[in-house]
């Protein structure tokens, strides 16, 4: 059967389509927050990307870094911006699996934060400082064992990925390492060049590749899915034995939880696209970083699992934010 439709109803209709459509079209200004200071590798990165991205969906893309609290003031930002595409966030995965679980964390990271697409994963070195005889990784746990304590492991903080990565390790091969946290990587990188302890955990970076060139560093094992083009004869932990502790950083886009799944479904597409591209993934190559990508719900599935596995770890180890 049927039904006459009237004149308003059809102008109604007809006049909320362009509402509809605006709501699910990217802004013309995006802004994307960088939850680390400028400069530093995830900072380059992120512009890189940001460049990308403007191209790509014809828009403005600013970069606005909001460091602090190992991540969580940026991701906080971002937790509390409003949901309709205007503002991003990128960081790593810490935010949401690590900090949340020392009390540290102002927003609730899988209800109040949208994983859009994971970016790139950043290895981790351990490498041996000048305080440090042991000739490889073996040798390391040789010396741990003997002297127990007298081996020192620097991290960039308490609760950091480092100190898990520790942790495991300790629970793994039952050495006693004492544990010398930072608040960062500056100065913890210049304290590893004047052999203040013997080991040193890192995100790979130009930094670090310049003074193990210099032969000031020395590589012991990278926590990383595979060897780094840049140190192929320095094995994963996955390698020597220590599957546990063999962990990188990941690193991706947010968006308030909330985001049309339209706009979010689109920003997916976009970075993937983004990431394909040669040149972008030569910059990410050539300080290390392994570009990622992906569908948004393998990541959110990715930064789930690693939550409830750092959740775990945090407690059977009783590490705590101080």
């Amino acid at each position: 059967m049927n039904h006459p439709v009237s004149r308003r109803s059809v102008l109604g209709a007809l006049a909320a389509l362009p509402l509809a459509g605006m709501a699910q079209s990217i802004p013309s200004t995006v802004r994307i927050v960088v939850a680390y200071p400028a400069g530093g590798v995830s900072d380059v990165v992120a512009r890189a990307l940001a460049d990308k991205l403007a191209l790509q969906l014809g828009t403005s893309v600013i970069i606005e870094n909001r460091a602090g609290a190992s991540g969580s003031i940026g991701m906080d930002m971002v937790a509390k911006a409003a949901p309709d595409g205007a503002t991003l966030g990128f960081a790593a995965v810490s935010p949401l699996v690590l900090n949340p679980h020392l009390g540290k964390s102002p927003f609730d990271p899988l209800k109040d934060i949208a994983p859009v697409a994971s970016v790139m994963v950043s290895p981790v070195v351990l490498a041996a400082t000048p305080a440090c005889a042991a000739a490889d990784f073996t040798a390391l746990l040789a010396q741990a064992r003997s002297q127990p304590g007298a081996v020192r492991w620097a991290t960039s903080g308490q609760a950091s990925l480092g100190h898990i990565m520790l942790a495991q390790l300790r629970a793994a091969t039952g050495v006693d390492i004492t544990h010398i946290p930072y608040k960062g990587g500056g100065q913890q990188l210049n304290d590893a060049l004047g052999g203040q302890f013997e080991i040193l955990s890192t995100n790979a970076g130009p930094a670090l590749a310049n003074h193990i060139r210099a032969g000031k560093l020395r590589p012991l094992a990278v926590g990383s899915p595979a060897r780094l083009d840049s140190l192929p004869q320095v094995p994963t932990l996955a390698e020597l034995g220590v599957p546990a502790a063999n962990l990188s950083s990941q690193f991706g886009i947010f968006a308030p939880a909330g985001l049309p799944a339209a706009l979010l479904a689109r920003y997916n597409a976009e970075i993937n696209k983004a990431l394909a591209t040669p040149d972008l993934r030569t910059k990410l190559q050539a300080t290390d970083n392994l570009p990622t990508g992906g569908t948004a719900a393998d990541f959110a599935r990715a930064i789930a699992a690693e939550h409830e596995a750092n959740g775990r770890i945090i407690r059977s180890a009783r590490i705590s934010a101080e």
